[in-house]
C-alpha cells in the first residue's frame, strides 16, 4: 500500500505561483509513475501531470510552459510548481500513486485546494 499526503495549496492571485507536494509513505518501490489530478466544481477530472519512475514527465496542453511536475527520490515527495497561474487553474488538486501492471492500482492523497483570484 502507499500513502499520499498532499500540501501547499492555497490563495494566490492570478499571475502567481504555488508549489504542490505530494509526499509518499509506504511501498514505495512499487511505484510506476505519480499523476497530479484537479477537478473544479462542475467539471471533469483532468490529468495536469505525470513523471514515471524513469524520470519521464507528461503535461496537458491546459498547462504546459507553466507547470513543472518533478520528484526528490531522497525526500519520497512528488512536486508540481505552478507559475502564471489563472483563474481558470482554481481546483481541488490530487496526487495520484500508480502501481502495478499486469493489475493497475491507484492510490491518492486527500487533495489541496488552489484557488486563484483574478
Amino acid at each position: 500500500q502507499v500513502h499520499l499526503v498532499e500540501s501547499g495549496g492555497g490563495t494566490v492571485q492570478a499571475g502567481g505561483s504555488l508549489r504542490l507536494s505530494c509526499a509518499a509513505s509506504g511501498d514505495i518501490s512499487s511505484i510506476n509513475a505519480m499523476h497530479w489530478y484537479r477537478q473544479a466544481p462542475g467539471k471533469q477530472r483532468e490529468l495536469v501531470a505525470t513523471v514515471t519512475s524513469d524520470g519521464s514527465t507528461n503535461y496537458a496542453d491546459s498547462v504546459k510552459g507553466r507547470f513543472t511536475i518533478s520528484r526528490d527520490s531522497a525526500k519520497d515527495t512528488v512536486y508540481l510548481q505552478m507559475n502564471s497561474l489563472k483563474p481558470e487553474d482554481t481546483a481541488v488538486y490530487r496526487c495520484y500513486a500508480e502501481v502495478g501492471t499486469i493489475a493497475v492500482v491507484y492510490y491518492s492523497g486527500q487533495g489541496t485546494q488552489v484557488t486563484v483570484s483574478s
